[in-house]
């Protein structure tokens, strides 16, 4: 078993392909909604995350296929003046579940990080997935909190459409 782990060019058709492979995989599990994304998405995600300055991904392929994704965005620490990286999506071919593809896509964003001088990584996750809170907590993250008498951070939404 050969296993790759690489940014992804969002202009290689091959790596576009299997950005949208892998996210539209990810939204009709359970845990990313269970809904596919629309065929405009899948079409178009790749040439619009090339258009936003700071978006990177890291892509997983196991024996030249398609085993996973990290999608991130640059953000900024107020708190710190550094920049942070923020994990947006992760997912894993459940046929390449507990492989240790995503430990390895999480060094790989954490190597880009700190070539770029940030402070720290951030990402949300549902409090139903147990399984990626585990592994999330295995490789370092935990619920955030400036102060244990107020509580951990909340990650909250307001639709626009």
């Amino acid at each position: 078993m050969t296993t790759e782990i690489r940014l992804a060019d969002y202009l290689n058709t091959k790596d576009a392909d299997a950005l949208s492979m892998l996210l539209n995989a990810y939204a009709t599990d359970p845990m990313g909604g269970g809904e596919p994304l629309s065929l405009e998405v899948q079409k178009s995600l790749a040439s619009k995350l090339a258009e936003i300055e700071g978006a990177f991904s890291v892509l997983a392929w196991v024996d030249d296929k398609p085993a996973g994704l990290i999608n991130c965005f640059m953000a900024f620490s107020t708190f710190k003046c550094k920049p942070i990286v923020n994990i947006h999506d992760v997912a894993v071919m459940s046929e390449f579940r507990g492989l240790g593809v995503s430990r390895l896509m999480m060094a790989k964003v954490e190597e880009i990080a700190r070539e770029r001088g940030c402070c720290k990584l951030t990402l949300e996750v549902l409090e139903g997935n147990t399984l990626a809170q585990a592994a999330y907590r295995n490789y370092g993250f935990s619920g955030y909190e400036l102060d244990e008498a107020n509580g951990k951070a909340l990650f909250w939404e307001m639709p626009l459409s």
